[in-house]
């Protein structure tokens, strides 16, 4: 193999293509800056993240312009032998997907395991095509569902390269996957306090906003070659300075956290933010149907569209070591009874945590299907060691990966803690007589229980029905969903259970936000949705979202009220246009006597051309 040195690639090649350094390279260079690594704090400095991104385009660039000798027995002959980035939580094609499935085209896909990669999407829509050939065949041609047909072909066009690849073509590419600016006005005072108070703008990687203007702006780089993958999303934000709560809203909010300080960077104000960041941003290799990604990455565990508990993208995404198997697979004689699996686990560090600083991370879930209609995952998420309190060592991760079972205060404040444990269990399914119409699922956790079914009376939960076509209009949908953190509403936690630990007591935050369901703790809530397909891609949506906060935790309580409206329109097969407005109408008594309202609005343009701005080869 020959490969093109230059001056960006020198220092990659000397360090040589094994996977162990030249990925341990491009991360460091990518990641830290040498104050960060000195202080241990995952932070960025402007110029590393721009000097990381040009090595990891120059590392992968370097791999494109190589010379193998490609014969047969080179080709890749399944997708587990093919490295593929994953699709965005947030992108159209999701939605896209699940009205195929619930449609019953798609009957393998493990709806609460996302993102997915390129390749597990050309693959599910090589499985529906299938279905619906069959069923135009059986039609005679003379009841063509043509809505659907228009979706598989959107998708088919989407994900081209990866259905070339499945047949053996090669793809080697990188390059500029799409730029977006998302320029967006808030008048009045929002709600921007995830932990205690509620938030204005939800699942939205904890981008910063405040009264006035906002703006997001930036691009995503993608790129892949043989068993590789790559994926970036860097961005400039900016967003008004937010004042401090009152001295006396403060003291509440410390004396409900059982902290000095309140909870989470936006109850003592914020400066004017002028950042760039980094969201989804890795590296990945795959064998044998296992991908294997180091970098940060946004998670969505759940059935749920509103929220997901273990993890969503409520949250900025936080830096990951990630093994996930990407395709469904089968245990001899178990999956007899329980049907194929899929398995997703990551191991990270969280960002800004004080009780204790720099806490870790680590997570698993296993999702199988006992029917084509059936899906069911359980998940554990645990966030352990820390400074000042239990080391990072082997001997404290496996304490807490093992552990079960209750521990005494002796040992919950001692360097034996297993963590701050939270486990969660979900299920959808399609319901009978109404297969292709109507889908029921529920998301749900449990705080130091073992499952939220061993101690339902003690977890949060968050049911959810799906109509995937309105009868006589078919490109119309409607989707509703109720959720809960407040298990023992009779006599009220204090907000100290779900969401909450003794010892890590901003165990579910991330820079400030709440990395899981948005309605936080101890809190009350449900939104609608119904959402029109112009076509494929293009829909106008209208929603409702309302949401309460126990007064047993935050005295008075908080009650939100949001009715929103949302346009989005693929004007040419490059340019999407997104527009946004919400209404909003709140009263919170520890921030405000009076009832407050506010109004959201924001256009978000992404250009997306259909060949990616760089390099690409196929073979």
């Amino acid at each position: 193999m020959r490969f093109f040195v230059g001056p960006l690639t020198q220092p990659i090649i000397e360090h040589g293509f094994g996977f162990e350094e030249s990925h341990v390279l491009v991360l460091q260079t990518l990641a830290f800056n040498d104050h960060a690594i000195k202080e241990r704090e995952l932070k960025f400095h402007p110029m590393s993240c721009v000097g990381g991104l040009i090595v990891l385009v120059a590392w992968s660039v370097s791999i494109c312009f190589a010379q193998p000798d490609l014969g047969p027995q080179d080709r890749p002959s399944s997708p587990s032998k093919i490295g593929s980035p994953y699709v965005p939580v947030e992108s159209w094609v999701y939605p896209a997907f699940n009205r195929l499935i619930a449609r019953g085209y798609i009957k393998s896909a493990f709806q609460g395991l996302r993102p997915w990669t390129r390749m597990t999407c050309a693959r599910l829509l090589s499985e529906g095509e299938d279905a619906l050939n069959t069923e135009v065949e059986d039609a005679l041609n003379t009841n063509a569902p043509t809505d659907m047909m228009a979706v598989f072909s959107e998708l088919e066009q989407e994900f081209s390269l990866e259905m070339k690849e499945l047949a053996g073509t090669k793809v080697r590419e990188i390059g500029f996957e799409s730029v977006y600016t998302r320029p967006m006005g808030i008048s009045s005072t929002p709600v921007n306090d995830s932990d205690h108070l509620g938030q204005t703008v939800i699942n939205d990687y904890g981008r910063p906003y405040g009264s006035g203007f906002n703006n997001v702006t930036g691009f995503t780089l993608r790129g892949q070659v043989e068993r590789f993958a790559l994926y970036a999303d860097g961005e400039y934000q900016h967003a008004p300075a937010s004042p401090s709560y009152s001295s006396s809203t403060l003291q509440i909010l410390a004396n409900v956290d059982g902290t000095p300080a309140p909870l989470g960077d936006t109850a003592s104000g914020r400066s004017t933010t002028n950042d760039f960041r980094l969201l989804d941003t890795y590296i990945s290799g795959n064998a044998l149907g296992v991908d294997i990604s180091v970098g940060k990455q946004s998670l969505w565990w759940g059935p749920s569209a509103g929220g997901a508990f273990a993890i969503s993208d409520n949250a900025t995404p936080f830096w990951m070591f990630r093994i996930n198997r990407t395709d469904p697979f089968r245990i001899p004689g178990l999956s007899r009874v329980t049907g194929p699996f899929r398995l997703d686990a990551f191991f990270g560090e969280l960002a800004d945590h004080r009780y204790p600083p720099h806490s870790f991370i680590h997570a698993q879930k296993v999702s199988f299907k006992p029917t084509a209609n059936l899906e069911v995952g359980f998940s554990r998420i645990v966030v352990f060691a820390g400074a000042n309190h239990v080391p990072l060592t082997f001997g404290s991760f496996f304490n807490s990966f093992f552990s079960v079972n209750d521990v005494s205060s002796a040992t919950k404040f001692s360097r034996n803690d297993p963590g701050a444990r939270h486990s969660a269990f979900d299920f959808s399914y399609r319901l009978p007589g109404l297969r292709n119409w109507l889908t029921l699922y529920t998301d749900s956790i449990v705080h130091d229980d073992v499952s939220p079914i061993s101690a339902p009376h003690r977890s949060a939960i968050n049911p959810g029905l799906y109509l995937s076509h309105v009868p006589g209009i078919p490109k119309l949908d409607f989707r509703v969903e109720a959720v809960s953190t407040d298990p023992s509403s009779s006599t009220g936690l204090g907000g100290q259970f779900i969401y909450w630990e003794v010892v890590y007591k901003d165990v579910y935050l991330n820079k400030g936000n709440i990395f899981g369901d948005w309605i936080g703790r101890e809190g009350k809530g449900y939104q609608a949705w119904t959402t029109y397909w112009l076509s494929p891609k293009s829909s106008v949506q209208l929603a409702y979202r309302e949401a309460k906060v126990s007064p047993k935790f935050i005295p008075g309580g908080t009650t939100q009220n949001d009715i929103s409206a949302k346009a989005d329109f693929w004007l040419r097969p490059e340019l999407d246009i997104q527009g946004f407005v919400q209404y909003e109408r709140w009263l919170i008594p520890v921030f405000s006597a009076n009832r407050q309202s506010d109004v959201t609005a924001a256009v978000q343009l992404t250009f997306r051309p259909k060949d990616m701005i760089g390099f690409r080869e196929t073979r």
